[in-house]
Formats: C-alpha cells, structure tokens, sequence
C-alpha cells in the first residue's frame, strides 16, 4: 500500500509549482482531483511549442496521474460545488494570488469552519502575509527574489534565470509540507494552513552565501568552478554539443589527470603544483585540459577519467535521461499515455520506500474526464442533476 493512500487531495494548483506538489503526493498514494473549467483551464493544458514539440509538454509532466474535473468558480453554483468536494478531501491545495481563495469564498478560515480537519496548502511568490505577499511571479522571479539567480552565472556575467528547478524546488518543498501536515491529521485529527513562500525556498537555498554575507563577505558568481577545487569544470569534446564535467578533488588525483592526457610538463609547472595554485590559474590549466577532450568523444573520456579513478561524466542531455538503461531499470523514467492516447516518457518521483510503492498508475487526464466517479460516486450528484449544472455553465 501507498504511503498515503486513503488521503483525498482537491487540487486547485496552476501552472508548475503547486501542481508539481500534488504530482509528488498523487505518486505517493494521495487521490488527486484537479479542479479546472473550460472557461478557465490550466494555461499549461494549452498547446505550445517546447522540448521540441508542439503539445502540453509541461502539463503533461505535473498534471499525470491525477483526476480532473470541470467546476466553474465564478458561479456561486460552482463554490457550492467545491465546497461538498473539500468536505470529502483531506488537503486542499492551491497556488493563486494571496486573497484570491477569501474572495471565492474558498479561504482556510471558510474551508475550515466547514471541515475542521482539513489541510490547506497554498503556494505563492512570497507568502500568504508580508508587505510582498501581493506580488505574482513565475518560477524566473522566485529565483531572482531568493538572490539563487545572482549567484548562478558565470563571474564576468549576468545572473542567470533558474527556470523550471525553481518549480520544482517549491513544489517539493510545499510536497514535503503537505505530508508533514497530514502526519499530525493523521496523529491529532487536526488541520491547519501550510504556508509555502516560493522566494523562501530559494533563500534556503543559498545558505553558505548568506552566512558569508553576513560575516563582511561578498559572495559572487563562480560559473562551473569551485572554491578550492581545481580542475572543476565542464569541457567541450570532440562531439558537437556534447560535453564533459570533471572534478579533481586531490593532489594524488591532480597527478593522475595530468598522466592520463600525457601532459607531464603540466607536473613541473610551479603554477599547477598545490591546489591554490591550481585554483589561482585554472584558466590556464582548463586549456590545457581542454586540448585532450576535444580530440575525444564524450563518452570515452568519461570511460577513461573514470578508470583512472578520477570524477567525470557526461553532462546528460533529455535524450540520454529518457533512453538510461539504470534509470529504466529502477522505475524512474516510465511511459504513460498522454491526452491524445499517445505513449510518451515521464519521471517517476525520486523515492524509494521498503514496504511500500510508489509511481504512476495513469498518464495526462483529459478535461473533465473523471466527473462520473467525483460528482456521481464520491459526491452523489445523480445523472440528472448533473445535466442540469452542465446545462448551468457550472460544471464547464
């Protein structure tokens, strides 16, 4: 059995982070119901061009394994209709602007009076209170507001967008939360409102940084080095496009690297002899290290380095990811059906448990198409009743 099966999730989540959260937690057990209308579906349910494909590629991704339903919540109708659906769940999740759940008439304190058991976890920019809680923002921004943004880039460059990791990052946190809140349910038979602030997640992120900053230090951009190791990079090889991540992390190392790529003068040079001196001028030493992987393919260097007992591999692009004999073979990369029935590949969550399972059981849910199990069995709507709030725009 699942971790957390028996847990009901009524989903309210958009776009990446939130959704990302309840994909997490449906992988674990939870019956998740993605609440949706055609008037209003989620804007990453629409076509667009990405990952080398015109379709809901990241739809696709979070939205797996879920159940979805169509309720408009900008009919009173359709706010009844939520609310008999939280009086059966066990979390609700969601991820709009601070203030927009009180103005549906969806806020904690409401849900709450109506259930008190219930857990809510909502997800924003900065957090449900604060002079910032009002802002919006998109997965560049929580990374920019964090300060993980400045300190990723190269040193003679500008900060650099974190993009989908920042997503990621929070909705595995808001994830994390969430299992938490229901392990006290499940202890103590109370709820409570979980509050997760995407630009706290990236904060949390950049700890050493913000230590040094606290103690006079100016942290900076450092690219792909390291602060003591040196040689400590990504290097180009003989392939297009096709690069190589190595990591020295001794003298004894330093020594066998320099053998490997039959650069013995490298060993002589008082420049290269310590490990400060190889960091003070590893624009040099990268070079050097340089005119050997560019006469090799990838993947023999990686053989080589690794044989010698020195850190190195590929920097793995989606392809290697999706076609990795070990990751196929733990589960991690499995294939579901998308929308239009087609079988794609998708990413299992990265936990392992004992005794229990976890994974997808379905791929992308079509719009709408799980109403006959949610508003008939679980809600107990009949036929007729159903046609009728069809009929009403408020299931649509």
């Amino acid at each position: 059995m699942k971790p957390l099966a028996g847990v009901r999730i009524a989903d309210f989540t958009l776009h990446a982070a939130g959704p990302f959260c309840t994909h997490m937690l449906s992988q674990l057990g939870a019956e998740c119901i993605k609440i949706e209308s055609a008037a209003r579906p989620d804007i990453f349910r629409k076509p667009h061009p990405v990952y080398g494909r015109m379709g809901p590629a990241s739809f696709d991704q979070v939205a797996s394994n879920k159940l979805s339903v169509r309720i408009n919540l900008k009919d009173a109708k359709g706010i009844a209709l939520a609310k008999k659906l939280v009086g059966v769940s066990d979390l609700v999740c969601e991820s709009f602007r601070p203030g927009v759940m009180e103005r549906l008439g969806l806020g904690y304190d409401e849900i709450a009076a109506l259930k008190p058991s219930v857990v809510m976890v909502s997800v924003s920019s900065s957090g449900q209170s604060g002079p910032d809680s009002h802002f919006a923002g998109y997965a560049p921004l929580f990374g920019a507001w964090g300060a993980l943004g400045y300190l990723t880039g190269y040193e003679d460059g500008p900060p650099i967008e974190m993009r989908h990791a920042m997503d990621h990052s929070v909705g595995m946190n808001a994830a994390m939360a969430a299992v938490a809140a229901v392990y006290r349910l499940r202890q103590t038979g109370r709820g409570g409102h979980v509050d997760i602030s995407a630009r706290e997640v990236a904060c949390s992120l950049v700890g050493e940084a913000l230590l040094f900053a606290a103690a006079g230090g100016e942290p900076a951009r450092i690219g792909n080095d390291h602060l003591r190791m040196a040689p400590h990079g990504v290097f180009r090889t003989r392939e297009e496009d096709r690069w190589l991540t190595i990591a020295v992390r001794t003298d004894d190392e330093w020594r066998r690297l320099a053998k490997l790529i039959d650069a013995p003068h490298l060993l002589s040079d008082p420049r290269f002899e310590t490990e400060a001196n190889r960091h003070t001028h590893r624009r040099v030493l990268y070079g050097e290290i340089e005119h050997w992987t560019m006469t090799h393919e990838a993947g023999e260097a990686e053989r080589k380095l690794q044989a010698a007992g020195i850190a190195a591999h590929i920097s793995c692009n989606m392809k290697d990811i999706a076609h990795d004999r070990h990751l196929r073979e733990r589960g991690t990369v499995v294939d579901v059906e998308d929308t239009t029935g087609r079988e794609r590949a998708a990413l299992k969550a990265p936990i392992r448990f004992s005794k229990s399972e976890v994974g997808m059981t379905r791929g992308t849910p079509r719009l709408g198409e799980d109403e006959d199990y949610v508003f008939g069995e679980l809600l107990g709507l009949s036929r007729e009743d159903r046609d009728v709030l069809i009929d009403q725009q408020v299931i649509y």
